[in-house]
C-alpha cells in the first residue's frame, strides 16, 4: 500500500482500526475527521476517502462531504447498505463503494494482525472494488462481493453470529445466577462457547490471506453446508434427539424463567433443522421435533 494517501471520516472503533491497518501496510493517513469536522474535510488528490460512520448517518454524511472535491474512491464500512448510499459523492469526483469487515469491534483494534482472515463484503463499480481488494490483500483478509439486495440478510446473519452469540451467553449466565450457581459458572459457559467456535473453525477453515476470494469463500461455505463448520460442531441433547433430557431442561426453565421458553423452543427447532440439512433425522430426533412442535402450539403453561 506504499504511496496510497487517504482520509478518514469517522475515527471511531471501526474507522480507526482500518486506518491503522492501512498505515501499517504503508499507506499515509492525511486527515481524520469526526462528525464535527466534516465541514472542512476535502480529500481531493488522494486515492481513498474511508467513511466509517453509523449506518443511519451515511446518507447525511455523503451529502455533506459532496460539497467539496474528494478522493478518487470513497468507501463506506456499513454491512447493511450498498455503494449507492454514497452516490452524492460522485459530484465530488469519487467512485462510491462499500468495504464491510465481518468482524466485531468492541473497541479499537489497531494491531494489523487483527485483519488477517477477516472477510470483507464489497460493493461498487470496478474502480472501488479494485481498491478494496488491494486493501484486503494488504491486510491478509478475504474479499467477496455482496450485492445490495443481499446485504440486509447478510448483515442480519452477522448479528446472529456476533451479537446473537453474546446475547445467548448473557442469557446462560443469567440462568446460572437464578439457579444460585457460583459466578465461575458464567466463565465456564464462555469457555464452552470458545471450544464450540474452535471446533467449527477446525471443521471448515475460512479462506484467509491475499489470495482468498469470493470463490474460495463459496467453496468453504459449501463445505460447511455439506457437514462442516458450525453444523459439525453441534452437540447437546437436542442435536442427539434426547427427549427425556430436553423435557427436564424445559421443566426447569419453566419454573425459573418461563419467559425464555419460546427462545429455547426456537433454538431447538433450528438445531434440528440444521441437523436435518446435513443428514436424515433419527427416530429420536424426529420424536423430539414433534414434541417441540406440539409444545410450541400449546404455548407456555
Amino acid at each position: 500500500m506504499a504511496g496510497l494517501r487517504f482520509s478518514l471520516a469517522g475515527p471511531g472503533r471501526v474507522g480507526s482500526s482500518l486506518a491503522s491497518w492501512a498505515v501499517a501496510a504503508g499507506a499515509e493517513l492525511v486527515t481524520a475527521a469526526g462528525r464535527g469536522g466534516l465541514a472542512d474535510l476535502a480529500s481531493a488528490g488522494q486515492e481513498l476517502l474511508l467513511i466509517a460512520v453509523p449506518d443511519g448517518a451515511l446518507a447525511e454524511v455523503a451529502e455533506r462531504l459532496a460539497g467539496r472535491p474528494q478522493a478518487a474512491v470513497a468507501l463506506h464500512t456499513s454491512g447493511s447498505q450498498g455503494a449507492a448510499v454514497l452516490a452524492p459523492l460522485r459530484r465530488a469526483g469519487s467512485v462510491p463503494g462499500a468495504l464491510h469487515p465481518l468482524k466485531a469491534f468492541p473497541w479499537a483494534l489497531p494491531e494489523p494482525e487483527q485483519g488477517r482472515g477477516v472477510f470483507f463484503a464489497l460493493d461498487g463499480e470496478a474502480a472501488a472494488q479494485r481498491l478494496s481488494r488491494r486493501l484486503v490483500a494488504a491486510w491478509g483478509g478475504a474479499a467477496g462481493e455482496v450485492p445490495p439486495a443481499a446485504r440486509p440478510l447478510y448483515h442480519f446473519a452477522a448479528t446472529l453470529a456476533a451479537g446473537g452469540v453474546a446475547t445467548l451467553l448473557g442469557a446462560a449466565a443469567d440462568l446460572a445466577s437464578r439457579a444460585g450457581l457460583p459466578p465461575a459458572v458464567a466463565s465456564g459457559y464462555l469457555e464452552l462457547a470458545r471450544g464450540t467456535v474452535a471446533a467449527a473453525l477446525a471443521a471448515a477453515p475460512l479462506p484467509a490471506g491475499p489470495e482468498a476470494d469470493a470463490g474460495a469463500a463459496g467453496r468453504a461455505s459449501a463445505a460447511r453446508a455439506g457437514g462442516g463448520g458450525a453444523v459439525a460442531a453441534l452437540t447437546g441433547p437436542v442435536a442427539r434427539g434426547d427427549l427425556a433430557t430436553v423435557e427436564r431442561h424445559l421443566e426447569a426453565l419453566r419454573a425459573v424463567a418461563p419467559e425464555r421458553l419460546p427462545l429455547a423452543l426456537a433454538l431447538a427447532r433450528e438445531t434440528l433443522r440444521q441437523v436435518a440439512a446435513r443428514t436424515p433425522l433419527s427416530a429420536g430426533q424426529r420424536a423430539l421435533l414433534a414434541w417441540i412442535d406440539d409444545l410450541g402450539s400449546r404455548g407456555p403453561r
